[in-house]
């Protein structure tokens, strides 16, 4: 999917291989770190990994919704259901994003990675969405969650009658559930968009690597 940008800052598709977009990727990321900018980003495009240590998520809410990525061998948009994890802030720990692309005509895809929040000052997130195709947790735990809800009725989480949920593209009638307190510990997803309208990056570290697979993506 190429979701809607709230605000001015744009990373579209994760997967940065351009030198010069690379610097002007982490030109951006020190300045979120430093909390220099209150930017709204999005990537998306193609699926990749998010892995945290502890994510702790406050006014949760959760709906099916429909997002638009490139098949496997990137010749056409394919379209993937997904379960949208949102959150009105957010605390996340040790938290890791990896995406894998594809180079034509060369043997290894690229696997760009992104960590932060593992020095002891955790990710502080606003009006977070996560578009989720697959999730793991060792242990997840909700504070007054109320599950079956109506989507265009859910009050906890942003609000369903905002921009943002709108631009989801989610029937404001379908399934959903919410809570007052989300608390994930050992978390290992696969998502094909993340967005948020603040993101602070405590520690940034991001980096390119030839290949893929384990002790090179999150996990």
């Amino acid at each position: 999917m190429e979701s809607q940008v709230r605000g001015g800052t744009r990373w579209k598709r994760f997967a940065v291989v351009m030198v010069p977009s690379v610097a002007a990727t982490a030109a951006i990321g020190v300045a979120l770190a430093q909390g220099a900018l209150a930017a709204s980003f999005s990537v998306s495009g193609q699926e990749f990994k998010v892995s945290a240590g502890k994510l702790v998520g406050h006014g949760f809410t959760q709906y099916g919704s429909l997002d638009t990525g490139k098949s496997l061998d990137g010749s056409e948009d394919q379209t993937h259901p997904v379960a949208v994890s949102a959150f009105n802030t957010a605390e996340i720990t040790d938290m890791c994003q990896s995406v894998v692309t594809p180079i034509p005509f060369l043997p290894k895809p690229i696997t760009l990675k992104l960590t932060a929040g593992d020095k002891g000052k955790d990710v502080e997130a606003s009006k977070l969405y996560i578009d989720v195709a697959n999730l793991k947790a060792d242990e997840a735990v909700f504070s007054e969650m109320d599950i079956g809800v109506a989507a265009g009725s859910a009050t906890k989480g942003p609000r369903p009658n905002s921009e943002e949920y709108r631009q989801k593209h989610s029937s404001p009638y379908g399934f959903a559930q919410q809570a007052d307190t989300a608390t994930l510990t050992g978390v290992e997803q696969t998502a094909w968009a993340t967005t948020a309208g603040t993101f602070k990056l405590s520690n940034l570290h991001m980096g390119l690597q030839w290949g893929s697979g384990k002790g090179i993506e999150c996990y």
